[in-house]
């Protein structure tokens, strides 16, 4: 067993100059970017995540700002950068990676928990100081952890909606998504889109607190919704968009350019009316958001998928005071303006997508079935070509790639393929 520092693969900053193996990216250029653009807001931290606005598992090239900043590629990290030291923390299934794509701009810390973040910034940052965070990055408990993490610490928390890793990255950022938006064809719906409308406001009118409105962030919940589908992220038959459902209108933010025009058609078909959905552009779902909050309304959400971003535009939020209780912590109401917002884990449209019925259930065995027959081809070929000593794991992922491929209806695989051997 060879010693970990004769290993070539991995990065070494105890010598001079440092090793960096080929895997390592220079991030010199990138966090020289990036401070000049703290400096210039006032900026003493900054928090960057490795997620997207909505939560999503796996995210698109244009959303993987830590992955650019870092050279860090692996799918769970923080990164935190002050003016002279830049740290990432991510989980022990990635320590090997990030060693052999990090260069020696990075600390690597083997914890993920928020409390050890938020005691490197309190040692990296002198009071008086802001840290900083894009709020629409940022699920609702991790927001209220960090400020719990900062609290009576004489460092403020400052929530900036200009991200300044996009400002760094400038006109190397990937562009936004461009393909298009479908419909799934009925044959592979459990039921109509509006039949899904209806169930879900009848859950709204029969809720104890009557909620006006359902705010969906969760992108397959918008597309199990409208029965739509597109190709915004990897392995993900989602694209990008905002449901906000009242009991009266249908509003989806979406970049309306890429609808076909039979998705479209679908989603107008019955306007004007209380099935009609009003297409709106995707970057004014904050906006409409707020506009909406100022009546006398109640928002459901789920909290698992809605950033802090979104979450705090609803007026009931400033009211309390942040932060007041622990991670999704909340002062019981105590006017009526405290009303605005009900908070479950996830929303009902989440829960009801959870639910198959008869017809999503059989359309499940199915796909299961042909998904075998793939399998057995695979065993099959494998037990005959592996003998031959031709096969090793990449080549063996592609060839049931392909069989996978070459069976009706297939969409391609919900991830790489992961084979070992051995």
């Amino acid at each position: 067993q060879l010693a970990a520092s004769t290993r070539t693969d991995l990065r070494d900053c105890s010598v001079d100059p440092p090793y960096l193996p080929p895997t390592a990216t220079n991030t010199t250029a990138r966090l020289t970017a990036l401070r000049d653009t703290m400096r210039a807001h006032g900026v003493h931290a900054y928090i960057v995540p490795s997620t997207d606005a909505h939560m999503s598992e796996y995210i698109a090239e244009r959303d993987s700002r830590l992955g650019w900043l870092t050279g860090f590629t692996g799918s769970a990290g923080t990164g935190v950068v002050t003016q002279d030291r830049a740290a990432l923390w991510t989980d022990s299934r990635y320590w090997t990676q990030a060693e052999r794509q990090l260069d020696c701009n990075w600390e690597l810390q083997r914890t993920t928990w928020i409390k050890s973040i938020g005691l490197w910034i309190l040692e990296a940052v002198p009071t008086g100081g802001n840290i900083s965070l894009d709020p629409f990055l940022f699920s609702i408990d991790t927001w209220n952890s960090y400020s719990q993490a900062l609290q009576g610490s004489g460092r403020t928390l400052l929530p900036m909606e200009t991200n300044l890793v996009d400002q760094a990255w400038g006109d190397q950022r990937p562009p936004p998504a461009s393909s298009e938006i479908y419909s799934l064809p009925a044959e592979f719906t459990g039921s109509s889109w509006q039949e899904k409308v209806v169930g879900i406001r009848q859950q709204m009118e029969e809720h104890t607190q009557s909620p006006t409105a359902v705010l969906l962030s969760g992108l397959e919940e918008t597309a199990w919704l409208f029965n739509l589908r597109g190709d915004d992220i990897p392995y993900n038959p989602v694209f990008y968009a905002y449901t906000l459902l009242t009991s009266t209108n249908i509003s989806l933010f979406v970049d309306e350019a890429r609808l076909t025009a039979e998705a479209r058609q679908s989603l107008q078909s019955s306007c004007p009316g209380p099935l009609c959905v009003e297409l709106q552009e995707y970057s004014q779902a904050r906006a409409h958001l707020h506009r909406y909050a100022q009546g006398n309304v109640t928002v459901w959400l789920g909290t698992e998928y809605t950033t802090y971003g979104l979450y705090g535009v609803i007026p009931q939020v400033r009211l309390l005071g942040l932060g007041a209780g622990g991670a999704g912590g909340r002062d019981p109401p105590s006017s009526p303006s405290q009303e605005k917002l009900l908070e479950d884990s996830y929303s009902p449209v989440m829960l009801a997508k959870a639910v198959k019925n008869a017809k999503e259930q059989d359309l499940l065995r199915a796909a299961h079935v042909r998904d075998a027959v793939a399998v057995i081809q695979y065993l099959l070929w494998l037990e005959k070509t592996v003998p031959q000593g031709q096969v090793d794991e990449f080549s063996g992922a592609r060839h049931i790639d392909a069989l996978r491929w070459a069976q009706q209806h297939s969409r391609g695989p919900s991830f790489e393929s992961i084979s070992a051997s051995g």
